[in-house]
């Protein structure tokens, strides 16, 4: 859960789930939602009830896991590995440990891996996107572009990265101080972290997300992402201002 501190978010436009607008992908768009988890698939064929069964397990797994250890749910702070967890749940501590955030902000896009991945396993699925939130694993084989959403940013939908087909499967995950319901204590109007683990691209676009602040939220940002292990590329957008680190290639969208 993402709070901002400057101002206050806009939840219409976060309830409309503008970031979700596609256009020429030429894959089957699918919705599945069930309790919190509301996913935006596309897929080179309908996939809504294998996407419906990933979903439910995935869930499974996590409601158990939280049932047993409730700190899991509620630490804002990394959790040591248990080696006797599921591997989603390892994953989701690696994340945390990784970005230095609590587990579950890695929620998102472990979910939307997981899905991603299930459906890539099967014979009648070559490509796939699932977006969770704002929070994307993607996998084409044809190069991408994803606009960014900012909010009341001028740069909102005016900056894309640019995603080369031999870098997916690519998780591209988003933070926000100002649009979304899960808490962010930063500046910024987007955080995107790209990763080759989705898990690790959500946690870290939390961590940086919270780093958004002071005189130079951007610079800070991108100062502390030099420091994580396992992220590929970041873009920070705080009002007028944008920076990036990495494997990033920003576009027109």
């Amino acid at each position: 859960m993402k709070r901002g501190l400057r101002r206050k978010k806009t939840p219409d436009a976060y309830r409309e789930r503008v970031y979700r607008r596609v256009a020429g992908s030429g894959l089957v768009s699918t919705f599945v939602r069930m309790v919190e988890t509301d996913l935006h698939i596309l897929a080179s064929c309908p996939v809504e009830d294998p996407a419906l069964l990933l979903v439910t397990e995935t869930r499974r797994q996590l409601e158990h896991y939280i049932a047993d250890h409730p700190l899991f749910l509620e630490s804002l702070i990394p959790l040591p590995d248990d080696p006797q967890a599921p591997p989603l749940i390892r994953e989701m501590l690696l994340a945390g440990r990784q970005a230095g955030v609590g587990p579950m902000a890695a929620v998102a896009g472990v979910v939307a891996e997981a899905v991603g991945r299930g459906l890539l396993a099967r014979d009648d699925v070559a490509e796939v996107i699932v977006e969770n939130g704002g929070d994307i694993f993607l996998a084409r084989q044809v190069a991408s572009v994803v606009s960014v959403y900012a909010g009341e940013s001028p740069l909102s939908g005016r900056v894309g990265l640019r995603i080369a087909a031999q870098r997916m499967p690519l998780g591209v995950c988003c933070s926000s101080g100002a649009i979304g319901h899960s808490l962010s204590l930063g500046q910024a109007d987007a955080v995107v972290v790209t990763a080759p683990s989705t898990a690790l691209a959500d946690a870290a676009a939390t961590r940086l997300g919270n780093e958004a602040t002071g005189r130079r939220p951007v610079e800070r940002a991108l100062e502390v992402a030099r420091g994580i292990k396992g992220i590929s590329g970041v873009l920070v957008i705080v009002g007028e201002q944008l920076g990036a680190w990495g494997d990033i290639e920003l576009v027109k969208p």
